[in-house]
């Protein structure tokens, strides 16, 4: 049993840097993006002249257009300040994203972290799947995440608020029960373990149709 369950960390903690590795290669491309879209803006802006001097409105309409939607995927990225939170918040923004999700993010994080790279990836990857997949069971129109982030001093703080189901959930042994069923709320599991270890401080809190976690870290 004991080097089964080694073996289970092991498998785990690959899949954890696996998702590390492709989350900051997403975020390096967004960041090389905004650098490249900043050196080329004195190139649009020279291009759109020589348009104008020949009166070619229609070829400035459809240039500005292009410029337009280049510019949103450059605006969604979010900067926190630390590039492991970066990878895994704009990561998981955008797959809430795509399931018609609105989300809003405030995050200001000091550029070096105590805590764990790995870590960090297990409490705000978890904290961000489980308040999509509670978002999912709703309306278009009702689904909403709000994530908040600074640092309180030499701790780092984390709020995830979502809506949720009606009704307040059901809470056992500190924990919320997690409607995937039997088998599942791991996740959950893991992040009081690190809390834990670092002498955090956890709190979980349900409302009719609303769902917040808060985390104290200390660095």
């Amino acid at each position: 049993m004991f080097f089964l369950s080694r073996l289970i960390d092991r498998r785990i903690a690959a899949y954890q840097k696996d998702l590390i590795r492709i989350h900051y290669a997403e975020v390096e491309n967004m960041y090389n993006k905004m650098r490249g879209w900043k050196h080329d803006y004195a190139n649009h802006i020279q291009a759109m002249k020589g348009h104008a001097a020949n009166g070619d409105l229609e070829t400035i309409a459809r240039y500005l257009n292009e410029l337009d939607n280049d510019l949103k995927t450059v605006e969604s990225v979010i900067k926190t300040g630390n590039k492991m939170t970066d990878a895994v918040l704009n990561s998981k923004i955008s797959l809430a994203q795509s399931k018609g999700i609105t989300v809003s993010a405030d995050a200001n994080v000091a550029l070096e972290l105590q805590t764990s790279q790995l870590d960090l990836c297990i409490i705000i990857g978890n904290l961000m799947d489980n308040a999509i997949e509670a978002c999912a069971a709703l309306p278009k129109d009702a689904r909403l995440i709000r994530v908040f982030m600074e640092m309180k001093n030499t701790q780092l703080y984390i709020s995830v608020t979502n809506s949720a189901p009606a009704g307040k959930m059901e809470k056992v042994g500190g924990r919320y029960l997690t409607s995937k069923g039997k088998g599942h709320g791991f996740g959950l599991v893991r992040i009081d373990h690190i809390i834990e270890r670092h002498s955090g401080f956890i709190s979980r809190n349900s409302e009719d149709g609303v769902y917040t976690t808060e985390i104290l870290l200390p660095q």
